[in-house]
């Protein structure tokens, strides 16, 4: 059983490094998601998702409704977790592309969100202030705005 958590937090650990984004949540449901519930950081995830996968009970989650799991809920392509990725490395450069209207950030934030570039200028130009209201602004809601601002769902 010891080995069997050691190399469930060794591969989990070199997949939240090799990961191309950071999602807010990456847990899922299940029994580790309802006991870590409100911890932050990679090991209480990598305990959650090891929880909920060792015990196997996020189908039952699901299909009862139970351990935080929604049996309506919807499957996304994670185009708010891309968003959040990319943001979460290039904050600074996307505040100045922001600032003017164009730029490589301005660019990249497009295809991510699958919309054109002259749209996503124009928004983050014209709410620069509501998208950056101070230095101290967090990712997530800069992402959330954007994503909102532009009617492209998470």
């Amino acid at each position: 059983m010891k080995k069997i958590i050691l190399t469930s937090v060794a591969v989990a650990g070199v997949l939240l490094m090799t990961a191309p984004a950071h999602a807010v949540d990456s847990t899922g449901c299940g029994l580790g998601s309802v006991i870590f519930k409100g911890q932050k950081g990679p090991l209480m995830q990598i305990l959650a998702v090891t929880t909920n996968g060792t015990f196997g009970n996020q189908t039952f989650g699901i299909t009862s409704g139970t351990m935080g799991c929604d049996p309506n809920g919807t499957v996304t392509g994670g185009t708010g977790k891309l968003v959040f990725a990319f943001l979460e490395n290039n904050m600074d450069q996307y505040a100045f592309d922001a600032s003017r209207g164009s730029g490589e950030t301005i660019d990249a934030l497009a295809g991510i969100m699958g919309v054109s570039s002259e749209q996503v200028a124009q928004v983050s130009k014209e709410h620069f202030n509501e998208l950056f209201p101070d230095e101290n602004v967090q990712v997530l809601a800069v992402a959330t705005n954007l994503m909102n601002l532009l009617n492209v769902a998470a």
